[in-house]
């Protein structure tokens, strides 16, 4: 039997339908942030930077990025240098796209050793990591936070005679937190079928890839090179029909090559393994061996080392290109701000979740170094040490820097369900005013709807959409790009347009600039008609999947910053849109 039907039985043996194929793989991929194109999108007809696009001119639903500019051309203002620090994985410093727009400690000698700034990290030219070692290593993978809690307390909190009623108050809170963490251990049987489909497709697909390798004599080749390729082998045939089948599934991006997705595949299905295993053993802990600081002590912070690159630096990359990738230089892609400059913070690792005192101490240095945003494109269920990222974000709360969070890759609602960091403030029982949390946008020319039906999203926790599906930008290892997914790409387009608001209007302030953000959003076209995201088939009205209830518009936004006065009770409109503008719908501003 062909390859191709093989697979398909393989397919219906383990799960009914085509949708159920669907919604698994788009649920494992999209959170490895793999760069995907939508079943129902035409690759041909959808340009690369759409979500820069102007609806009424291009009719997609970007963020009519060139009509803002246009705009502050006509206003004749000079841009202010603003630092951006991007807290993630880590960016190739090297790319050239990237390499002009970074942000340099000008305190600070490279590479001499010495921490001639004084500031407690030796050489931090262009950030820091807070995932190196003093020896020069990096930490790649490290235990998800839930498996921390649980074997942080298992001896505490799991003997036979253990009495919770005896528990103290801050005691009983870390039982609660506890016993969450246990339950979530407890993996269901749709998770292990998933890891069973995802391991015969991998197997699959590393078979098929060795004949059509040999054949085509390429080690690398796309779905478009596959499709051209004609075999002349029976099992090459074979072959391709069954990695074309795989790939049709999945809904590949077209530059996506065969080397990079097996590479992923693999290494989900690892870091699946190690979750399952975890209940009854500790995974090793990069961190603690390599880093070696006194984790539980805040006084201890001086520890990470000045690789800002790190060993997985792609979701960095991405994400820090969105923002500022260099504009006008005639390569690569256009950055959403044209005057920034990216200060990187490692504390991404490339597998597990971030840790609370690596976050608040990120947070803690971008302020005090010059950052006036910072991008925040990861996020974890549990947060043990939540006070500590607390006081950091009020710290920036009271320093004036804006902190854009995404709001989460797993189609769920945020009000119903906490996801860290967060902005509100238990110890100060307060909401942070200078927090923006981001939900992902489409288009239904990219994936059949207007929004990303991975994105979590909430009438009340979550504060604006933006383009978030099919996101081009640049990639390290050797001057690449391309196309990724996800919340984390639609909070460094808001970031983005943060920055260009405080590079040509320094007199706003993070709170001022979060109000112009959200109220000149862009409120979509028979917005009553949405899917809501996740696997519920139910149309919801877009106005309740947010706060603003639309999309991040730069050109409203800067139009709404030219007249915007410093009172806040008071917006002021424009008294009409410049000739040739994008005249899109807003909120609250009124053409």
């Amino acid at each position: 039997m062909p390859a191709g039907g093989y697979f398909f039985i393989i397919i219906t043996e383990i799960c009914t339908d085509r949708k159920t194929v669907l919604l698994m793989l788009r649920g494992f991929l999209c959170s490895m942030a793999l760069p995907l194109l939508a079943i129902s999108g035409n690759a041909q007809s959808v340009p690369k930077t759409w979500y820069q696009l102007d609806h009424q001119r291009d009719s997609f639903y970007g963020i009519s990025l060139k009509q803002a500019y246009q705009l502050l051309q006509s206003s004749n203002k000079k841009p202010q240098p603003v630092i951006v620090a991007v807290l993630d994985s880590g960016i190739d410093t090297t790319h050239e796209d990237l390499k002009n727009m970074l942000w340099r400690n000008p305190r600070e000698i490279p590479g001499n050793g010495i921490d001639d700034d004084n500031n407690g990290y030796i050489d931090d030219v262009y950030g820091w990591n807070f995932l190196g070692g003093k020896d020069g290593r990096n930490v790649k993978r490290v235990p998800d936070e839930r498996t921390r809690i649980y074997h942080r307390w298992k001896d505490r909190f799991s003997g036979k005679h253990f009495d919770p009623s005896v528990l103290s108050a801050e005691e009983k809170e870390t039982y609660k937190i506890w016993r969450e963490a246990q339950s979530q251990l407890n993996f269901s049987q749709d998770e292990q079928v998933e890891l069973m489909f995802v391991e015969v497709t991998a197997k699959a697909l590393k078979k098929h890839d060795k004949v059509l390798r040999q054949e085509m004599g390429c080690e690398e080749f796309t779905p478009e090179k596959l499709e051209k390729f004609q075999p002349v082998s029976r099992s090459a045939k074979e072959a391709k029909i069954g990695f074309l089948t795989c790939m049709k599934i999945i809904g590949l991006d077209p530059e996506e090559n065969n080397k990079s997705l097996l590479s992923q595949l693999e290494e989900y299905v690892e870091g699946k393994k190690i979750a399952f295993e975890s209940r009854e053993k500790m995974p090793a802990d990069q961190r603690a061996e390599i880093v070696r600081d006194n984790y539980y002590s805040l006084a201890d912070r001086y520890y990470g080392n000045s690789d800002v690159m790190g060993p997985a630096p792609m979701h960095g990359t991405h994400v820090s290109g969105l923002i500022g990738a260099q504009r006008n230089n005639g390569i690569g892609i256009d950055g959403v701000a044209d005057n920034v400059r990216i200060m990187m913070l490692r504390i991404v690792p490339d597998g597990g979740d971030e840790y609370d005192k690596d976050l608040a101490l990120a947070i803690r240095y971008a302020v005090d170094n010059g950052a006036k945003v910072i991008n925040m494109s990861f996020g974890k269920s549990f947060s043990p040490e939540k006070n500590w990222v607390d006081s950091a974000i009020r710290y920036a709360e009271t320093k004036d820097v804006l902190i854009v969070h995404a709001s989460g890759n797993e189609g769920g609602d945020l009000d119903a369900k906490d996801v860290y960091p967060s902005p509100w403030l238990r110890q100060w029982n307060t909401t942070a005013s200078n927090y923006i949390t981001v939900g992902a946008s489409s288009d239904p020319r990219v994936s059949g709807g207007i929004t990303a039906d991975f994105s979590n999203y909430g009438k009340n926790r979550v504060d604006v959409f933006a383009p978030g599906v099919r996101i081009y930008s640049t990639l390290p290892g050797g001057n690449q790009y391309g196309n990724q997914q996800g919340t984390s790409m639609a909070t460094p387009i808001v970031s983005g347009v943060a920055a260009l608001i405080r590079s040509y209007y320094p007199e706003l302030s993070a709170v001022q600039v979060k109000t112009i953000i959200e109220q000149s959003v862009l409120v979509p076209e028979n917005s009553s008609i949405c899917f809501k995201p996740g696997p519920s088939p139910d149309i919801v009205p877009f106005s309740s999947l947010s706060k603003s209830g639309g999309i991040v518009n730069a050109y409203n936004a800067i139009a709404l910053a030219e007249h915007f006065k410093h009172d806040m009770a008071t917006l002021q409109p424009p008294v009409a849109a410049p000739k040739n503008s994008g005249n899109n719908k807003s909120k609250n501003i009124k053409y």
